[in-house]
């Protein structure tokens, strides 16, 4: 068998040669040359075929589940194997009766008619049996109608024309042979044209098929023209003998390469004619039309119908009338068919709460569905012939533009949100599935399924609001701020961040309760949203700290931390009740961050700062982020980390400095200092760690508090036991003389140290001096206690000289300030200090000069009546040990 093209060309051509040469030595030689090829070759692919067909039953077969391999009258099923088996048939009866030709005894005519008349019908059966060429039995039927109406109908034609005149009487089996040939053909060409699937298959085996039968079909009636005549028959004949036995030669090839294609993927059917009833109905028109102009024509010119003719006519009248019958079952089936989709197709639309749409290459809506007018009241006339978007918001209507244009340019099909302007002029929320069907004949378009998606939004919407915003004041919270603020330092935008927190808001709960406090916040925020204005974003990321994005650069921002702190100190003014509290403000320029949470950092540490430069004030202090402010928390990091348990560590330690008669250097008290020698972090003042120990809280502070208290009185204790006559000092802080539990505990050191009450001096700051009426109240408990006090660091402070009357100070400490003249001054400081110590002599109080640093600092203050001093020109503070040897030296036996 001959399976590549080249050979097959090559055969073909050396067949050509071998029958040319065959017919020039004699006509004999060259009958049976040409018999015996197309024999040959029809053999050979009708063996390859059977073979085919018996494979492919074989191999259903054994694919089939045993039970279902057989009926139940135990025949198999050979159904798809039937039409490659009949045209093998169709290739072996060629093969067998052609040959036959050649021989001696046989009469040649009527044997190449036999084969003729019995291939080509089994030729053709094969053909409609191929799988997908013609599914149905009604299908078969009507290409065989098909086919019968063209071919009667060109052989009428050609009868009318041409061979009713050349050939009256013509036999009628050349009759039969040349009317079963035409028939034949007409079916074949039909059959492959019009297959409903495997078209590649079907077409080969039609055309091979086609070519076998005009090659049988020529080389019958050339032998029935000539009978054993042809020996002597004219070149022509003799060509057309070879050229038919060429055809039969390649006819089967062509079968067996179609056949072997059937294996292919299926073509897709058509969707209107899915069962091949309709198909080729068309192909009629121009036969008929052409019998009936023939046969005017043949009238015009005085002709005259025959037998034959007559005969022809009748039959190709009758083809095409049952055919006619069965187009028009077709159509009505088809119709109702197409009647009862619709029906359902407009069930589904006009249920449906989807809105279809379709629009053009343009994006113009062509078609809408009637769920349109229902869902979102917009007619046809609101929506066909206008562009898609022009429904669209105006900032939704570019990205579903591109979405759109990109699904025309070939990608995938894709989802879309946008919101759609309804019939009644409102912003309706939609979710909308786009599909390019601009492939199918009947949409030929973008398709386009709307669905109103009001209430998800609406719902992601809420949740939306609950994540990204605080549930108390209504400010966005800190997952929103981060966001926003990470988005601007993406994009490298400029702006600022500032971050506050309300001071002392945690007493307006414990005084008020927590709905004033509530109130408190929602009041709070109000002034943030006034003073920030729209341009910003405020937020609330803790239970008293706000903050606020802006893209103000950093000088700008400052200014709105300043009416911010400002707006945030007015009095909030509630029922029954009035809270004044502050907000100290950290400013971060934003482009100097990395990240919203560096920046949130930066800023918070500015505001740290700015809350330790307002201590002992009214608060509400702005301070810039500076890298230098990272130094500093880190150190006040590290002794928040190291004080809990400084005082079990020992790392605790007091020094004293002598207070000393001016005029004989002789010591009468001594001041004791408190210090933290940390290991790590050195000698720590207690201007720098009580502060923080005051903000740890947790009683840090008070137990600091207590122990100086009683370290000092029982070193006094042991130097009165000595026979020193001397008095201690002790510094308070506003936090100690606030608390109740104060006289309690000086009384318990008093008495439990054994020191006589007027020994021991309490001293305060003008600037720690907390301005209410309990401070004077614990100051007059002190004095009730016997215990003096004394105001130090006088003239630093904002206390008037007129309220020394109003406070139960027994001690003033001037400071260093008062008798210290200015740079670029001129003249002495005395007449500033006279006026303090004679002041306070007339109100029976006790000066001592502080800071002396100078032989002329003491000359300045003796000067003006001061009889006590204290300073490093006396002696500086030290242990005990160094200051017992200092008292040593200037001894000062007890009366």
């Amino acid at each position: 068998m001959v399976s590549n093209p080249r050979t097959f060309w090559l055969v073909l051509l050396t067949t050509a040669a071998a029958l040319g040469a065959a017919v020039a030595v004699g006509p004999l030689l060259g009958l049976a040359a040409v018999a015996v090829a197309a024999g040959a070759a029809a053999l050979v692919h009708a063996g390859a075929l059977i073979r085919l067909a018996l494979r492919i039953h074989f191999r259903l077969d054994e694919a089939t589940p045993r039970s279902l391999r057989s009926t139940r009258t135990g025949r198999h099923d050979f159904g798809p194997c039937r039409g490659a088996g009949f045209l093998g048939m169709g290739a072996l009866i060629t093969g067998i009766g052609i040959p036959a030709t050649a021989l001696p005894a046989v009469d040649t005519g009527s044997m190449a008619a036999a084969t003729t008349l019995i291939a080509a019908p089994t030729y053709v059966l094969g053909l409609l049996l191929l799988p997908g060429t013609a599914p149905t039995l009604g299908a078969r039927l009507r290409r065989l109608l098909d086919g019968a109406g063209i071919g009667v109908s060109l052989f009428y034609c050609a009868w009318v024309l041409a061979l009713g005149r050349s050939t009256p009487g013509t036999a009628p089996l050349r009759l039969a042979v040349a009317l079963t040939g035409c028939v034949a053909v007409a079916v074949a060409v039909v059959t492959g044209l019009r297959a409903v699937r495997h078209r590649p298959a079907a077409l080969g085996c039609s055309g091979g098929a086609a070519l076998s039968i005009v090659g049988a079909d020529v080389y019958s009636l050339l032998l029935l023209g000539h009978d054993r005549a042809w020996l002597d028959a004219p070149p022509a004949v003799i060509a057309g003998l070879v050229a038919a036995g060429l055809a039969m030669v390649a006819g089967p090839f062509l079968i067996t390469a179609g056949a072997r294609r059937a294996g292919d993927a299926p073509t897709r059917p058509r969707a209107f004619d899915e069962d091949g009833s309709l198909a080729a109905y068309p192909l009629l028109i121009g036969p008929a039309l052409l019998a009936v102009a023939v046969s005017f024509l043949h009238l015009l010119t005085g002709g005259r119908f025959d037998g034959v003719s007559v005969s022809l006519g009748v039959t190709a009248f009758g083809a095409l009338a049952v055919r006619e019958l069965l187009a028009a079952s077709d159509i009505r089936r088809y119709s109702q068919r197409l009647a009862g989709r619709e029906a359902r197709f407009r069930t589904l639309v006009a249920g449906s709460t989807d809105v279809t749409i379709v629009l053009d290459d343009d994006l113009v809506v062509r078609w809408q569905s009637p769920a349109a007018a229902r869902q979102f009241g917009l007619s046809d006339q609101d929506a066909l012939g206008r562009p898609l978007t022009d429904l669209l918001h105006p900032a939704d209507a570019e990205p579903v533009r591109a979405a759109l244009r990109a699904v025309l340019d070939g990608r995938e099909d894709l989802l879309v949100q946008a919101r759609l302007r309804d019939g009644f002029g409102r912003w309706r929320d939609t979710e909308s599935t786009v599909s390019d069907q601009r492939a199918v004949a009947e949409v030929a378009g973008l398709v386009v399924h709307v669905r109103d998606i009001g209430d998800r939004a609406q719902l992601q919407r809420t949740l939306d609001e609950l994540t990204w915003t605080d549930d108390q004041t209504g400010l966005a919270n800190r997952r929103r701020f981060v966001a926003a603020a990470d988005e601007a330092c993406r994009e490298s935008r400029p702006g600022s961040l500032l971050v506050l927190e309300l001071d002392r808001f945690e007493t307006v709960a414990d005084l008020h309760g927590p709905v004033v406090a509530t109130a408190v916040l929602i009041e709070a925020a109000r002034r943030l949203r006034a003073a920030s204005g729209p341009d910003a974003l405020p937020a609330r990321l803790g239970p008293a700290a706000f903050a606020v994005l802006t893209e103000a650069p950093l000088v700008h921002a400052f200014a709105l931390a300043t009416r911010l702190a400002t707006a945030l100190a007015q009095p909030f003014h509630l029922p029954q009740h009035t809270v004044h509290l502050s907000a100290d403000v950290g400013v971060a320029d934003l482009p100097g961050a990395g990240s919203a949470e560096e920046a949130l950092r930066h800023a918070d540490v500015a505001r740290r700062r700015a809350r330790q430069a307002s201590r002992g004030r009214d608060g509400g202090r702005v301070e810039c982020y500076d890298k230098s402010f990272e130094a500093a928390l880190v150190r006040r990091t590290e002794i928040e980390q190291q004080l809990p348990g400084v005082i079990g560590r020992g790392e605790l330690d007091l020094v004293f400095q002598p207070i000393a008669e001016l005029a004989t250097r002789q010591p009468v008290g001594v001041e004791a200092l408190l210090r933290w020698r940390h290991p790590r972090l050195g000698t720590i003042a207690p201007a720098e760690f009580l502060p923080i120990a005051e903000d740890l809280g947790g009683g840090t502070a008070d137990e600091i508090g207590s122990w100086v208290l009683h370290s000092a009185c029982r070193q006094l204790s042991s130097w009165r036991r000595d026979g020193r006559d001397l008095w201690i000092s002790v510094n308070a802080t506003a936090r100690q003389l606030a608390a109740e539990p104060w006289l309690p505990a000086v009384a318990t050191a008093i008495d439990t140290h054994c020191v006589p009450a007027e020994c021991l001096v309490i001293e305060v700051t003008e600037a720690t001096l907390p301005d209410d009426t309990l401070a004077v109240d614990q100051l007059a408990g002190l004095r009730a206690l016997g215990v003096r006090t004394a105001l130090d660091h006088f003239g630093t402070g904002p206390t008037a000289l007129a309220h020394l009357r109003r406070l139960p100070i027994d001690v003033l400490k001037i400071d260093q300030s008062l008798f210290t003249e200015p740079a670029g001054r001129r003249g002495p400081a005395t007449p500033i200090v006279d006026v303090v110590v004679a002041l306070a002599g007339r109100l029976g109080i006790d000066v001592i000069a502080c800071g002396l640093e100078t032989e002329s600092h003491v000359d300045v203050v003796r000067a003006a009546g001061c009889p006590l001093g204290q300073g490093f020109v006396l002696n500086p503070p030290d242990h005990a040990e160094h200051v017992e040897a200092y008292l040593e030296r200037h001894r000062t036996p007890m009366l």
